[in-house]
Parts: C-alpha cells; sequence; structure tokens
C-alpha cells in the first residue's frame, strides 16, 4: 500500500529522454511514488503523465532528490528547479550551466543543495541510472552532508515495522529538556554511535546543535552531548524514522510533526519562502 499524498517518501526528480531525436531533453517533476511516476510520464497525459512529456519519451528517471519534511518544502524545490531563472534562492547571473539539458540541470540541481532553505535540510539524492551519470565535475558535486546513492530503489518486502524506532520506554526523559516522551509517535532521538546512552527529543537536539547558528532553522551537523562525536543531522534523522531509502515504505510521516515546532520559532528571512507553490506534475 503506497502512501498517502502528503506524507512518507516526497522527491523531485529528474527525467531524461532517451528518444536520439529528444536531443537529451530533461523534465523535472515531483512525486511521493517514484515507479509509478515514471510509468505515467511514458503513458501519456491520458494516464496521467504530464503534458510536456506526454508522446515525446520514453522517458527515464536518472535522478532523484529526497528528504524533504513536507510538500510544500518538495514542490518549492522543484519549482526553483524549473525555473532558475526566475528563483531568487540562486545567486545572480547565468544559472543553468551551458551544454547538454543534463549537465545544465545538474549544475542548477548542485546550487540549489547550497543555497537557503535547502542546504539545511537532510536531503539525499539517488542516481537511478548510473549509466546516465555524466563524466566526473567537481562543480555538480552536492555538499559533504547529502548522501548519494547509486541504482533503483530496493524492492523490499513491507516489514518496514522492524527498521522502525522502539516505543519510547516509560520513564526515559530528554538528556536536555527532561520532558517525557509521549508514546511511540514521540519515540526519543537518539546517536548513531554505538552504545551512546543518547535520548532528546528532536527539537531539543537542533536547538543543541544550533547553540552557534542562532538564526539557522536546522542544523547541519553538531557534537553529540553525550559521546560528544560530531555526527550529521540527516544522519541522525534517518536513523531515528528507520528510513531504508525505500520510497513504497512510509517512515517519514513524524517529520512535519518538529519542523514545525522549528519554524514557528526561527520564523524569519532563513526560512522564509518566496516563490510561490507548484502544482505536482
Amino acid at each position: 500500500m503506497a502512501p498517502a499524498p502528503g506524507r512518507g517518501f516526497r522527491g523531485v526528480y529528474l527525467l531524461l529522454c532517451t528518444r536520439p531525436e529528444g536531443r537529451g531533453r530533461v523534465y523535472v517533476g515531483f512525486t511521493v511514488e517514484p515507479r509509478r511516476r515514471e510509468r505515467q510520464h511514458n503513458r501519456g497525459r491520458r494516464y496521467g503523465g504530464a503534458r510536456r512529456t506526454s508522446g515525446r519519451g520514453p522517458w527515464e528517471m536518472v535522478l532523484i532528490v529526497h528528504g524533504f519534511p513536507s510538500n510544500v518544502a518538495a514542490l518549492r524545490f522543484e519549482w526553483a528547479w524549473q525555473h532558475p531563472g526566475a528563483s531568487r534562492r540562486l545567486p545572480p547571473g547565468p544559472a543553468r550551466r551551458p551544454g547538454a539539458p543534463l549537465a545544465a540541470a545538474l549544475g542548477v540541481l548542485a546550487q540549489l543543495l547550497r543555497v537557503p532553505p535547502w542546504d539545511r535540510l537532510p536531503l539525499a539524492l539517488r542516481w537511478l541510472r548510473p549509466g546516465r551519470l555524466p563524466a566526473p565535475l567537481p562543480d555538480l558535486a552536492p555538499p559533504p552532508h547529502v548522501p548519494i546513492t547509486y541504482g533503483p530503489f530496493p524492492d523490499q518486502p513491507r516489514l518496514a515495522h522492524q527498521a522502525l524506532p522502539p516505543p519510547a520506554v516509560p520513564g526515559v526523559t530528554c538528556q536536555l529538556c527532561e520532558g517525557h516522551f509521549q508514546g511511540e509517535v514521540d519515540a526519543p532521538l537518539r546517536c548513531i554511535q554505538s552504545g551512546c546512552p543518547l535520548a532528546a527529543h528532536p527539537p531539543c537536539l537542533a536547538r543543541y546543535f544550533l547553540q552557534d547558528e542562532p538564526h539557522q532553522f536546522l542544523p547541519v551537523e553538531g557534537r553529540c552531548p553525550c559521546c560528544k562525536t560530531v555526527v550529521l543531522w540527516g544522519d541522525l534523522i534517518r536513523s531515528h524514522l528507520g528510513y531504508r531509502d525505500n520510497p513504497e515504505d512510509d517512515l517519514c510521516s513524524s517529520q512535519g510533526h518538529w519542523t514545525e515546532e522549528l519554524q514557528a520559532e526561527k520564523a524569519g528571512p532563513q526560512v522564509e519562502w518566496v516563490e510561490p507553490a507548484a502544482k505536482a506534475s
């Protein structure tokens, strides 16, 4: 059973036209189900595909950026990727890389992943078709905190509950605010280092990591208050959600709760959205 819209997996993808006369045409879109969305594009507008891709394929979904905390965050990333010249998030000047459409789109993507607010989100990038990967270009690489994986999403049986974090233990309190955890939906965030006793609410640990960056919304990394190891925020969140890189598993639905809490606290120019939300394509 696929996750409901607005919950679970959220990705912004890049399609590549493989028809010789298509000249490497690309298309950027948003989806909660990558496999189904690729099929829709190839079957045409009548079956849910986009107008710009209908009858112009075949198309391959070559890469996808995922880990967005909400549909709005993903849709605005999609809009900025589709309209780099109009986006206020990108620096002035030519936003597109000269050359083939694929290289141009990757150039815009590399810039978007390095500008607020997306440079703070625990995003990940998956090359679904590694064979389409262009020659290594340093300026097209994502930031160091954005992990890259290669190949199609794994087909996994729906036993995702085995990878979910265990229910909160009665009596365990947050080591930063000393507050209690309210059942399984409020399970403690724990350090990824083996043996570390950390148990904290996600907003509490985010605030702790942001002590030297009080105007930021989300941390990129921080030093664990217990074991003192420097850890990436994205690694902590993926571990907390039991996320196994499978879009069929609805493991990200709790993410909106604490990100909204932090956003309310840190509202300001760093987290204010400026582009209009686009419709899902």
